[in-house]
């Protein structure tokens, strides 16, 4: 009884736990974008700088891994080659950089709402990149659920009230970046054997970021901020935005290695529904019915993504445990039949 109840009190401790990463993502994911909206809109803090907020973020948060890493010594930087730095991490840092760039810089022409809509086309990005680089098997089925949620977003799309083509583009290409550099991770450091929680992450392609993003901003936005003498940074709204950004990537790290990537998926439907209605409610967006009913198809078709992901995980597991329970049971029978040879070749003494 007692044994059961310690049980059950350990099993339910540690779904709250679970609940609990989950809601701080959640919380941080959310903040930052409605952040990041804040901050970039001109109906609001009227401040239309997207590479310069994003170095912000990455001068923040290399600064801070730098501090934890080198000074503090709370986390052991990874052996990394300079070769290995240069062909694995310098393009995935490209590629964030332009990502982070293009996604911040759809805020300014999008709503929170529309965003998060067209954001459910990630799966079918990472999905025909990986086809690409063949990482990914091409499958029939596969290929109509990746139809099925493209079609979705593009009644989504033609139900939007405040279309920009522009900014659509943007927020496309964001998408087109950051599932190369998901796949691209796999490719280059995963392969290797390498593997970079957030800190350390943060510590190595942080400062690329900042750099890739230098070169565009001395000649887009610099000369605009250098005659924009009215313009004081505030520490307080600058700080605490990118203490959140780091905060995100702290989370995503605590959610995925104490739940699962499928745990962060559920948690990620979650987060969108809730910015757009928070989007609708608060700032005042408009959400048309079409918008709805194509997300909701989009949305349809990413939860039978990620069930078939989980599926083949699950079958894959059981192949592992099917192999390893032979090979135990293939090294047992080895086993007897030596200890039976070595009785048979003991003979008895007169």
């Amino acid at each position: 009884m007692g044994k059961g109840g310690a049980l059950s009190e350990g099993v339910v401790k540690k779904i709250l736990l679970s609940y609990a990463y989950v809601a701080i993502w959640i919380f941080l994911s959310f903040t930052v974008i409605v952040y990041n909206k804040f901050i970039l809109d001109k109906k609001l803090y009227n401040w239309p700088f997207p590479i310069s907020l994003t170095m912000i973020h990455m001068a923040f948060c290399a600064s801070l891994a730098f501090i934890i890493i080198r000074v503090f010594k709370l986390v052991e930087p990874v052996s990394m080659s300079r070769d290995l730095y240069l062909s694995s991490v310098l393009p995935i840092g490209a590629l964030y950089a332009f990502s982070l760039w293009l996604s911040n810089s759809a805020y300014i022409y999008l709503s929170v709402s529309f965003i998060q809509m067209l954001k459910a086309l990630m799966p079918v990005a990472v999905y025909s990149i990986g086809v690409l680089f063949k990482k990914e098997p091409f499958k029939s089925d596969t290929l109509f659920n990746m139809l099925s949620i493209s079609f979705g977003v593009a009644v989504a799309a033609y139900g939007e009230a405040q279309f920009n083509g522009w900014g659509v583009f943007l927020q496309l290409g964001a998408v087109a970046f950051e599932a190369t550099r998901l796949v691209m991770i796999q490719i280059l450091l995963t392969s290797k054997g390498i593997s970079l929680n957030p800190i350390t992450s943060l510590y190595y392609v942080a400062p690329c970021c900042f750099v890739f993003l230098l070169v565009p901003w001395v000649f887009v936005e610099y000369p605009i901020l250098k005659e924009s003498s009215s313009f004081h940074f505030d520490f307080l709204v600058f700080g605490t935005n990118s203490l959140c950004a780091f905060a995100l990537n702290l989370a995503v790290f605590l959610l995925v290695g104490k739940t699962s990537a499928l745990t962060m998926n559920v948690a990620g439907v979650v987060k969108d529904w809730l910015l757009i209605a928070f989007s609708w409610s608060v700032i005042k967006d408009t959400v048309t019915p079409i918008n709805l009913f194509g997300y909701g198809l989009a949305f349809l078709g990413v939860a039978y993504y990620n069930h078939s992901k989980l599926q083949a995980l699950k079958a894959k597991e059981l192949q592992k445990k099917a192999a390893a329970a032979d090979e135990e049971a293939g090294k047992l029978l080895e086993e007897k039949n030596a200890g039976e040879g070595t009785g048979n070749r003991s003979d008895p003494q007169d």
